[in-house]
């Protein structure tokens, strides 16, 4: 029995259809039946529960062979990385109490750093806190979310600009959810083997200029990449929500990646995956 975390999420999602698509036996763990109805009807296993619940979370982990772990955020807290550190260590005093076999946990890109990275450091954290209790792990690090671009296609839709923190020229590597939720399925069906790092990036680097291209021609108009100062990420993340905390996290982010500040720990022995940026904005479109 393999047990996913965050199965109504991209990742999460991506990783119980991988796993059914092998006729794996999965059990979800959703916050309500409602959210869980449509993969029970595809047969996996729903158990309700809260991951700030350590006592749920245990008995749902209890008899996994492999679980699939990320940290959901709720970015109106005001003090959010107290909130997400806290969260993770109930995650891993569920790990330790329910001996489940192998954790297989959604890190990013830069979570072998310390400080400096934003949100980033939450990932860190939770490397730390699962490492020193799960009898096996595996950690994804996986880049930009190609799928990050959803928000604003309706901005290029309706007046052909596409909104970035991102210089727009400035070529980064971006992986599709479908390719980190495969790997993620992969991994967890392989088993662990003591500690493992599996770093992440799609087939190829891309700059927010290719991604409007790709975007115009889907769209079937002229679609330009909009770059917008980082002095407005604050305002911008406030306006969807979010703390002011969890607001300057993300600004102290798209900082250190303007800089080079954020990179792998092991580039030479990246695992690329196979969704190009106009399969996975398509999908989206």
């Amino acid at each position: 029995m393999f047990v996913v975390v965050g199965a109504t999420g991209n990742t999460g999602a991506a990783v119980v259809e991988n796993l059914l698509s092998r006729k794996q036996p999965v059990r979800v763990i959703v916050r309500s039946a409602e959210k869980g109805a449509d993969w029970k009807a595809k047969g996996t296993e729903v158990i309700v529960a809260s991951l700030d619940d350590v006592s749920a979370l245990t008995k749902a982990f209890e008899g996994a062979k492999g679980v699939y772990l990320l940290a959901p955020p709720n970015y109106g807290v005001e003090a959010w990385l107290a909130d997400q550190r806290a969260r993770m260590d109930r995650v891993a005093e569920a790990v330790r109490k329910s001996e489940a076999q192998h954790v297989v946990f959604l890190s990013s890109v830069g979570g072998h750093l310390s400080g400096g990275t934003g949100p980033i450091q939450v990932l860190h954290y939770g490397e730390h806190a699962l490492s020193a209790v799960a009898k096996q792990i595996t950690i994804l690090r996986p880049c930009y979310f190609m799928d990050n671009w959803a928000p604003v296609i309706g901005a290029a839709k309706a007046g052909g600009v596409l909104p970035t923190f991102i210089a727009p020229q400035a070529k980064m590597p971006m992986i599709s959810t479908k390719d980190i939720g495969r790997v993620g399925a992969e991994q967890l069906i392989a088993g662990g083997h003591d500690k493992q790092i599996v770093e992440m990036a799609g087939p190829a680097e891309y700059s927010p200029d290719e991604v409007a291209s790709a975007l115009g021609q889907i769209l079937g108009k002229t679609v330009t990449a909009q770059h917008a100062p980082l002095s407005a990420v604050v305002p911008t993340f406030k306006s969807f929500g979010f703390s002011d905390e969890a607001a300057k996290l993300f600004e102290e982010m798209y900082t250190a990646f303007s800089k080079g500040a954020i990179g792998y720990e092991h580039p030479t022995k990246l695992v690329r995956g196979t969704v190009t940026l106009h399969e996975a904005l398509r999908a989206m479109v």
